[in-house]
């Protein structure tokens, strides 16, 4: 079953499903959502997200931006999802840990997969009740109770994700870098390609930078803003019918060699021979 709750004014969402494979056909109406996605069962559940595969296992959770393509590959068992939009909760904090630019979404350069112990479970299904009774609740004030709850389910997963997913080495201050640094990649890439473009915004080196990234992943800087580019190529050659030109163009190349070099450096294959690989079948397109 889906609850959800819709201010027309603002064009705003919010929604959680029990079941998001049943309720999909709704789902897709709201275009730009971002997803808060928990396996409550005892069976681990297929998921993509843009090419990736993950594995849910039993009460583990992860997130999708607004950014990412998403879809469920194999569910012998319902999986759960919240849902919402940025004119929803994003406008109510613009750019702390906790908003929709924060660690859970943007903290990390791997998809977050949080996992739930035992009394976290009682805990995440208790606020999840609340939330299911919210939604009866019809009155005036029910949009901003709404926020509430979801701002604590935010906070709790921001924690988990802290704990488990980064490094004790990096205090908050060097996380926060981290997030904003990725953030910054995510809404620039398609023009600053450069370490020193972001490290300006920053009010940072290039070298601090390199740095604290050598401490949490080993990823360069550079390396990140590179693999950003060739995802949002490798989106548009999924999910449009553009050419490997077209593609090269809107990412702000004007030629196509200096493209297909970056794609190769960091797939391991050409643009054209990508397009040939078995997900292409999958979407037929091949």
């Amino acid at each position: 079953m889906i609850h959800s709750f819709i201010e027309r004014k603002l064009h705003s969402i919010f929604a959680i499903t029990d079941d998001y494979q049943k309720d999909e056909y709704q789902i897709k109406e709201w275009t730009d959502t971002i997803k808060i996605l928990w396996n409550r069962s005892n069976q681990p559940i297929e998921i993509l997200l843009d090419d990736i595969p993950i594995i849910l296992q039993p009460n583990q959770i992860t997130t999708t931006t607004y950014l990412q393509y998403f879809s469920i590959q194999k569910a012998n068992t319902p999986l759960t999802a919240m849902l919402f939009n940025r004119p929803f909760y994003c406008i109510q904090t613009h750019d702390e840990e906790v908003s929709c630019n924060g660690i859970i979404f943007f903290g990390t350069q791997k998809i977050p997969v949080i996992s739930l112990d035992e009394m976290e479970q009682h805990k995440f299904a208790l606020l999840l009740e609340v939330l299911f009774d919210e939604f009866q609740t019809k009155d005036n004030i029910q949009g901003e109770m709404l926020q509430v709850l979801l701002k604590r389910v935010i906070i709790k997963c921001t924690r988990l994700a802290k704990e488990q997913l980064i490094t004790k080495d990096l205090n908050n201050n060097q996380v926060d870098i981290i997030r904003q640094f990725n953030v910054l990649v995510d809404t620039h890439f398609k023009e600053k390609r450069q370490v020193q473009d972001y490290a300006d915004l920053l009010h940072k080196s290039p070298k601090t930078l390199s740095n604290l990234f050598k401490m949490y992943n080993n990823k360069s800087p550079l390396r990140i803003i590179h693999e950003r580019i060739i995802l949002e190529a490798k989106r548009l050659l999924y999910y449009t019918d553009k050419s490997i030109s077209d593609v090269a163009f809107e990412l702000g190349y004007e030629e196509l060699p200096p493209f297909s070099k970056l794609f190769k450096k960091i797939e391991g294959i050409t643009p054209s021979k990508f397009q040939k690989s078995e997900i292409f079948a999958v979407l037929g397109k091949k």
